[in-house]
């Protein structure tokens, strides 16, 4: 492909993208998988740095995956992210429930080259006496957390035991060692809340995912936290990451800032050389990817691969 990038000749990394198996909800998980990779590369992305959220529902809940489905998930992360190095790179997401398993699901994914921890919202940030060890393992391994975030949550939602940037900022004021990823300042909620409540903690920066693009948010979101903290990303919905992208242009930032912004500050975020290899490529002269399934049955619905 010769065309210019949608996104801007500037390299992008996504740290905050998601896939399917066959094993989760969706009979179109291939055709999913393969339409984020080729439209990730339309737009410039170098990298997915992904996870996957145990059975997203079908046999367990999202929010609350059993451990079967979560190691499942895990090693078929860690198989896509080897079968399409360097452009994609793999998060182990945990449920901090079950506290033994997700300890050795990150020993184990970070051995396998996973280069971060995925939290969802399996249970409060405030729950000090569960989360404390999540992170404790993450600044011991030196790799950052993605915590997912409803911003400003004002009530208990169904099926989920969201967090919101103040509950993390008490986390990351116990554990200044630890880096944490703030997912989706458009994500949901009252975005408007979170820069203040989490200014002052150096240890935290924030995504720009979600589907929520209002007119003002990354204007506020820059001026509590500045550009040196935030990163952008898309989630589940590139469509909605390409319009922040877009706006980004008339936010009043300098060629440097917007740099940070797109793909600088990730490579601080995550382990030194994580990117090197993504970023070193040349964009134009790869196709669009086409996603193979690289675990060919080795992943049984009893588990995952451990070797």
């Amino acid at each position: 492909m010769t065309d210019a990038p949608l996104g801007g000749p500037e390299p992008l990394i996504d740290p905050h993208a998601h896939f399917h198996t066959p094993w989760t909800n969706r009979g179109d998980w291939q055709r999913y998988n393969q339409s984020r990779l080729q439209a990730g590369h339309r737009m410039g992305v170098r990298c997915h740095v992904a996870s996957i959220l145990g059975s997203w529902g079908h046999t367990s809940p999202t929010y609350f995956a059993s451990p079967e489905d979560q190691t499942r998930a895990n090693a078929a992360m860690l198989a896509l992210a080897a079968h399409h190095a360097p452009h994609v790179k793999a998060f182990v997401a945990v449920n901090p429930n079950f506290r033994q398993h997700a300890l050795d699901e990150i020993a184990h994914g970070l051995s396998r080259g996973a280069v971060g921890i995925k939290l969802a919202a399996a249970r409060r940030t405030t729950d000090f006496a569960v989360l404390d060890a999540m992170a404790e393992a993450a600044a011991a391994y030196d790799v950052p957390i993605l915590q997912h975030i409803w911003q400003h949550r004002r009530r208990d939602w169904p099926n989920q035991d969201a967090s919101d940037g103040a509950e993390l900022a008490a986390l990351a004021a116990r554990h200044p060692r630890t880096r944490f990823l703030l997912a989706h300042i458009g994500g949901g909620g009252d975005w408007a809340h979170t820069g203040p409540a989490v200014a002052d903690l150096p240890n935290i920066v924030m995504d720009l995912s979600g589907s929520g693009i209002d007119r003002g948010m990354m204007d506020e979101v820059l001026r509590w936290v500045g550009p040196q903290r935030l990163l952008w990303a898309a989630d589940l919905t590139l469509c909605t990451g390409l319009t922040k992208l877009r706006a980004l242009a008339h936010v009043g930032l300098s060629n440097d800032e917007l740099a940070d912004i797109r793909w600088r500050n990730a490579e601080r975020l995550f382990p030194r050389g994580t990117f090197t290899a993504a970023l070193e490529s040349d964009w134009r002269a790869e196709p669009p990817v086409t996603l193979t399934t690289p675990w060919d049955g080795t992943l049984g619905p009893q588990g995952g691969i451990r070797s």
